[in-house]
């Protein structure tokens, strides 16, 4: 698992030109960044929680399981970007441009789309919610998140949970997409034992219950 161990990577650029670099499994939450240039970077499984990122270039990146929460993202240029299993959550696009972009399984929740250019809603390839998804839990799968709460890098992450300490439903619905419950329940109880370090998106999650998995062990 070490090639997605957090890295606090805060940038902050002003009218800088930033092209073909690797951001991926970057923690960039303490990001401030005007009027850049990212064209060609990769922005794989990177955090934006809280960044911001006004007025950028993101011409031909990727964003694979890239995850911005709480982020500004005002008058950004997406053009060809690649994005694939992103969330964008109570973000700031207003003005922002996707123009030729490729979207795969892109979830907007809490985020106003009026004032995005070239973006079209009705693809089947995103999905819109006005807030977290009400989604249906047994008890068991609640007291195993709850149990994997515990652990001090899981409650950290601020993934599983919410400002009000209740359970992340958006998360929980994306993990059952990936998982069924039963393998969930399991990995999540194996995952508060085994983790021991600092991560900053559910791609780390995934990726660990997935192993799991391959190890035989759930």
């Amino acid at each position: 698992m070490d090639k997605n161990k957090k890295q606090s990577t805060g940038l902050n650029y002003n009218k800088a030109v930033k092209q073909n670099k690797n951001f991926m499994y970057n923690d960039l939450r303490r990001s401030n960044c005007y009027n850049c240039d990212f064209t060609g970077s990769n922005f794989n499984f990177a955090s934006f929680r809280g960044a911001h990122f006004k007025d950028c270039n993101f011409f031909e990146c990727t964003f694979k399981s890239a995850e911005f929460i709480g982020s500004n993202l005002k008058k950004s240029k997406f053009r060809r970007a690649k994005l694939e299993d992103t969330v964008f959550e109570g973000v700031n696009l207003s003005g922002a441009d996707f123009r030729d972009a490729k979207l795969k399984n892109v979830i907007f929740v809490a985020t106003d789309l009026s004032n995005v250019k070239n973006l079209e809603l009705n693809k089947s390839s995103i999905r819109i919610f006005e807030e977290h998804p009400i989604i249906e839990m047994s008890e068991e799968l609640k007291n195993s998140i709850n149990l994997a709460l515990e652990n001090e890098k899981i409650k950290k992450s601020r993934l599983l949970d919410n400002k009000d300490g209740d359970i992340n439903t958006l998360s929980v619905m994306i993990l059952l997409e990936k998982f069924n419950e039963k393998s969930l329940i399991s990995g999540l109880k194996i995952l508060c034992d085994r983790v021991d370090r600092d991560f900053c998106t559910l791609s780390y999650i995934v990726k660990a219950i997935q192993t799991y998995q391959k190890e035989g062990i759930i």
